[in-house]
């Protein structure tokens, strides 16, 4: 009798904890770290002025909380007209999608302290860096996936393999980010956006004939395989020969060739991304994603297309397929409600144009360690940024700018890493990064 007595106490103290959990909508327990009133706060705080941002400011988007305090979903109006079709299934592209601000948080901060090249210090100090992923980036063949020959290795990545980083984070202060929408042929843009200390381009986009509209000022230019393989054609877009050209994909040795061969002087590099799981795709993103890493500010042009779209276009050539036009879109307003880039666009051409209801700093800050913490982040719930260290090398050398010459922001952060370079590891999200400490 005592034991079902017993039994029975165990199974109402076993229900009240679980309903408990259900009515407080979230565990205050995750892997270990736990979500002070504070973190739960914070993360709360930021939900209702991120759906107030999107209201304000989303050209009709709407946002509603999903099932978890990290969830969001952002919705087009009913009456747009979905125009992409998946090549696989033939449906029309849906008009909702769902995010979570927890992953979005902590990812976008890692990126905004790490390097996005790739260098012979990371290859050197990951496991199995020359002998597996460095031949990874030279070829995709199917019986070219490891290095055997480093030498030979060496050699091909040898024209875009800087020793030690070549920017830094917070090196720039204001970036624009210049996309292909036929938007932008909408508004004269030009002067505004050569106005900015540093432009950044995509692929194959001229600025010969179209300077009104897109300005003529380039910094660098990201460019997908296709364009890789038109390194020469690309080049010739820049008058100057000084854009950098960042790769985001594969280096083929059609393009090694070009470098070696033809009078290429421009600095080309290749980009060592972070990665966003589901999130929308594309040169778009990876091009936001560089600027942020070595940039205070952000603003982009010529990403969406606004409300009442017919079709994706380009601002130089015919209208095209593009790529879930209306998920990019949704992704973007993600990034401008948190405080990471502007949006400008014809509909969003007011000069000094504010965001409304946008977190502040400190709510970021906030809701980025509990994100962390929620997503069992390496580092998680640590003061220290070298916390979320996985990988650490002790540098044999380095040979980078001094400090005196870097804007004062990117000295704060150097002398906040204490001098570490942090690296993403890619296809690993959010466990950890690869760090390079000063020697002793």
């Amino acid at each position: 009798m005592r034991v079902l007595r017993l039994g029975l106490l165990l199974a109402l103290a076993s229900g009240l904890l679980a309903l408990c959990i259900y009515i407080t909508g979230v565990s205050d327990f995750y892997g270990g770290y736990r979500l002070s009133d504070d973190d739960l706060d914070a993360l709360r705080s930021l939900q209702s002025q991120f759906q107030k941002c999107v209201k304000a400011n989303g050209l009709g988007l709407e946002a509603v909380s999903g099932k978890s305090i990290c969830e969001v979903a952002l919705s087009f109006p009913p009456d747009t007209v979905s125009k992409w079709k998946d090549p696989k299934s033939g449906e029309l592209e849906g008009l909702s999608f769902d995010f979570n601000l927890c992953e979005a948080v902590a990812t976008w901060e890692q990126v905004r302290n790490s390097t996005t090249i790739l260098t012979r210090e990371f290859l050197d100090a990951l496991p199995n860096g020359w002998e597996d992923y460095a031949w990874r980036r030279i070829n995709k063949g199917i019986q070219l996936n490891q290095c055997e020959n480093k030498t030979l290795c060496k050699e091909k990545l040898s024209l875009v393999l800087p020793q030690t980083p070549p920017y830094f984070p917070r090196q720039f202060d204001r970036c624009a980010v210049i996309g292909n929408s036929g938007d932008l042929l909408k508004t004269r843009f030009g002067k505004e956006i050569d106005d900015y200390d540093v432009v950044i381009r995509e692929n194959g986009a001229p600025i010969q004939n179209y300077t009104d509209y897109v300005g003529k000022k380039s910094s660098f230019r990201l460019l997908n395989r296709g364009s890789a393989k038109a390194l020469d054609k690309v080049v010739e877009l820049d008058e100057t020969r000084k854009e950098a050209l960042i790769i985001k994909t594969t280096i083929h040795d059609i393009m090694s060739k070009m470098i070696r061969e033809l009078p290429i002087k421009n600095p080309v590099y290749l980009m060592l991304g972070a990665s966003f799981g589901s999130a929308a795709k594309g040169t778009g993103l990876k091009a936001l994603e560089f600027a942020l890493s070595i940039c205070e500010s952000v603003d982009m042009y010529g990403f969406t297309v606004d409300p009442g779209y017919k079709e994706w276009t380009r601002y130089f050539s015919e209208s095209r397929q593009g790529h879930t036009p209306l998920h990019g879109r949704a992704y973007y307003q993600m990034m401008e409600c948190l405080g990471l880039i502007k949006i400008h666009s014809p509909m969003r051409a007011v000069p000094n144009r504010v965001v409304k209801w946008l977190p502040s700093h400190s709510l970021i800050r906030a809701a980025r360690i509990a994100s962390e913490k929620v997503l069992r982040r390496a580092g998680a719930a640590s003061f220290d940024p070298l916390a979320a260290c996985s990988i650490v090398k002790k540098q044999i050398k380095r040979s980078s700018r001094g400090l005196s010459s870097l804007r004062k922001s990117a000295i704060d952060h150097k002398r906040y890493v204490r001098g570490t370079t942090m690296y993403p590891l890619e296809h690993s999200p959010g466990h950890g990064l690869l760090c390079t400490v000063p020697a002793d």
